[in-house]
């Protein structure tokens, strides 16, 4: 950050000697004027940013405590200091009162300018500093009112509050957008992966300019493969003079642009209101288990992808009931016959895009019902989770009978699991993975790998246990063990986040805000101030 410095006064051998006085660059500044008066300081001060002006108390034209004064008319924010000949008090006196930060003496003294520059420097980090807090702070506060709403869990006070900071028109849609390249994402590190996300973020809202509010990345946790979501309104279109369509290429274009990796745009329905986002938001998802058994592309709308015609549309069921009781028995050899024999009546009678709506609808729901029918503590929305993510494995071509029959073995497992019951020892171990490797890539796939359970099982006997995700487990410890070290080391905040397995200090930040109500420099900052108390 570098200051912008007026130097004001109208004898030019004193401007001079201010300009070499100190080495202006070297202190964060930029003399970016120098005026004879206070008329000519003024104009230029009217079309551009000042940081600090210093000025002579006496000036012909306008006097420097006019120009003070004319200034804190329309501005408190910029740094002002009086400089004068004269050691009178009257005069210190007005200048303060007008709002100068200081008053000195000329001829003024190197090391009274270094101080006084300084002084505005620190002063005017610590103002950016506190800026950027309160920035987050709203942000964050934003976040959480919209996950409410886009749960459709929000009262009147988050509907109003959503409204005041995001005024939608009519025409609302919510967007998720993907990373689509599973191989690819599995190859990469922690960190590249991170930042991959951050840019398809940037270019985002990038994208949206001043719009950006309605683009977010951390609704659901940034741990989330969907991590980026955006809420869309009419009004966006016809600013830019596009059709809804062409803006959703345009966005697609440019949420790629420089990624090297393909990117998604799941389009839910269209409300008539943003207080019915929840219900695009639902829909978006369903598009997101309904992906898998499509034809690969990179926009899928909700109404192309899922409308059904009854008259047209033809249920396989007596396919469907075989294929789910071959998957509650786990008959393998009768999963991949029941998966043949599915494909073949859909065939046969178009396989058109409502009709793989229709049976894919009727199979997911039946199998979640399979589920809870095997323990009454299934969460259903863990289930649903389970099934959309494998349904999307993207490392199966789309639509295949292959595809499926993966599925659908998978699922056969994850039943079996449940059935057992395989509690017992492996939350112990769970808690002293996060103990010990909380700042490492702990996911619950790699968990229920390396002790023998389905992913999703472990999942739910994790939420039964704890109330809460394994992911917000692991946050929330993280978070703690970084307010501790916030108070017992000096490291930086950037450091801290790292070291508690964070390489997104902003998402760190944006968590901490939401477990602990502040900004670690705001905790750490008024611990020190309760320790000063005492």
């Amino acid at each position: 950050m570098q200051l912008k410095v007026m130097l004001v006064d109208d004898e030019p051998f004193i401007l001079r000697g201010l300009t070499m006085l100190i080495d202006w660059e070297k202190e964060g500044c930029e003399i970016v004027k120098t005026a004879s008066n206070g008329k000519d300081a003024y104009e230029y001060y009217k079309e551009n940013p000042v940081d600090l002006i210093i000025a002579d108390i006496k000036m012909p034209v306008m006097t420097g405590l006019e120009l003070l004064e004319k200034i804190r008319q329309e501005d408190t924010n910029t740094f002002f200091v009086i400089q004068s000949g004269y050691n009178d008090f009257a005069y210190a006196q007005k200048a303060l009162r007008f709002g100068s930060m200081d008053y000195i003496l000329k001829p003024v003294q190197k090391d009274t300018l270094l101080e006084l520059v300084r002084k505005v420097v620190s002063q005017k980090e610590a103002t950016a500093r506190e800026e950027e807090d309160n920035l987050k702070l709203q942000r964050s506060y934003l976040v959480q009112n919209l996950s409410t709403l886009i749960k459709g869990k929000a009262d009147a006070a988050v509907l109003e509050y959503v409204k005041e900071q995001l005024p939608c028109s009519e025409k609302v849609r919510y967007i998720q957008i993907w990373l689509n390249a599973f191989d690819y994402l599995e190859e990469m590190d922690d960190n590249e992966l991170w930042e991959l996300k951050k840019r398809l973020y940037e270019n985002c809202t990038a994208f949206l300019g001043e719009e950006s509010s309605y683009c977010l990345k951390d609704v659901f946790g940034y741990d989330e493969e969907h991590n980026i979501s955006v809420i869309y309104c009419e009004a966006m279109a016809e600013k830019r003079q596009l059709s809804m369509q062409e803006f959703m290429e345009k966005l697609l274009q440019e949420a790629g642009r420089d990624l090297g990796v393909p990117v998604v745009l799941l389009i839910g329905k269209e409300v008539d209101d943003i207080a019915k986002v929840s219900h695009s938001y639902s829909s978006a998802c369903v598009l997101k288990s309904f992906k898998g058994f499509r034809a690969e592309k990179s926009l899928y709308y909700y109404e192309e992808e899922v409308h059904v015609n009854q008259n047209k549309v033809v249920l396989c069921k007596q396919s469907l009931d075989k294929l789910i009781s071959a998957v509650e028995q786990n008959d393998r050899v009768e999963i991949n016959n029941s998966v043949d024999a599915l494909f073949t009546e859909m065939e046969s009678i178009g396989m058109t895009g409502e009709i793989v709506s229709m049976n894919t609808n009727y199979l997911l729901f039946q199998l979640i019902h399979l589920a809870v029918e095997q323990d009454e503590s299934v969460d259903q929305e863990e289930v649903m989770l389970y099934i959309s993510n494998n349904v999307f494995d993207a490392d199966i071509s789309r639509g295949s009978r292959a595809h499926l029959r993966r599925f659908a073995c998978e699922y056969a497992e994850y039943l079996i699991q449940l059935r057992k019951n395989v509690s017992r020892g492996v939350l112990m171990e769970v808690e002293h993975e996060v103990r010990e490797h909380f700042a490492e890539n702990l996911t619950l796939k790699e968990l229920s790998k390396k002790y023998f359970v389905n992913s999703s099982y472990l999942g739910q006997i994790f939420r039964k246990k704890y109330g809460q995700s394994f992911k917000d487990y692991l946050s929330n410890y993280r978070i703690n063990e970084a307010a501790q070290m916030l108070l017992r080391t000096d490291k930086k905040i950037s450091v801290i986040a790292e070291e508690v397995g964070y390489h997104d200090t902003d998402y760190f930040i944006s968590r901490f805000i939401e477990q602990k109500g502040c900004t670690p420099a705001r905790y750490r900052k008024n611990a020190g101030e309760i320790d000063k108390n005492e």
